[in-house]
């Protein structure tokens, strides 16, 4: 059984995933550890429970979710992984940190990309790629089946959906693949968003304003 754990990070307020398999392999999901004190805390976490990490995984490519990229993958000698339509706000990375008052070095270069559909295994943990562009361009979602969650990123929040007023964002767009790739799910599925509280699929058909 896979265990989800979140530590919220930077002035954002970002959930962290880290998910890891019975193994102890793991995945690292949108690392916003920005400030050392946050990377202290992943790194600690990771090691106390002899967790060993296999990859990076950014649901989307905003600054807030990617701040820890560049430290997670030298710390932890891993790569990581992202949607290749997401490549704009990588290569814009450094300016639109500033705009936001973070000092960063340019992001590295996604190890791969990932893309509707795909399985990634970590483990016996398996992760489906859903694409949901609307909040931005290169948006995934990730279901794990067999646990019952996904892992929804600046999609779909607990009584929310993402901002589509930044660069590539579509308020239909958006508003059409939550109802058809993530609305279609089973209600029970737990909902881990990128911001705030987790929720259900269920709760989020029966409550959300935005439906």
């Amino acid at each position: 059984m896979a265990n989800i754990h979140t530590l919220v990070f930077n002035d954002f307020q970002v959930n962290t995933f880290i998910v890891a398999d019975k193994s102890g392999d793991c995945v690292i999901v949108d690392p916003g550890c920005y400030y050392d004190s946050e990377r202290k805390t992943l790194s600690e976490y990771i090691t106390s429970n002899h967790l060993n990490v296999d990859r990076v995984i950014n649901t989307h490519c905003h600054i807030d979710h990617i701040l820890g990229n560049s430290f997670c993958c030298d710390y932890f000698q891993t790569g990581y992984y992202a949607h290749k339509a997401g490549m704009f706000f990588i290569e814009h990375g450094v300016a639109h940190g500033a705009n936001y008052g973070f000092e960063l070095d340019v992001p590295p270069a996604p190890t791969g990309f990932i893309d509707e559909d795909e399985i990634i295994l970590v483990g016996e943990m398996e992760l489906k790629v859903l694409y949901i562009p609307g909040h931005a361009d290169g948006s995934i979602c990730l279901v794990n089946e067999k646990e019952e969650y996904v892992i929804t990123g600046d999609v779909l929040f607990n009584g929310g959906i993402g901002r589509t007023d930044l660069p590539t964002g579509d308020y239909d767009m958006l508003i059409n693949g939550i109802r058809k790739k993530l609305f279609t799910l089973p209600d029970n599925f737990a909902v881990y968003p990128g911001h705030g509280p987790a929720s259900t699929i269920g709760n989020e058909k029966r409550s959300n304003p935005f439906f």
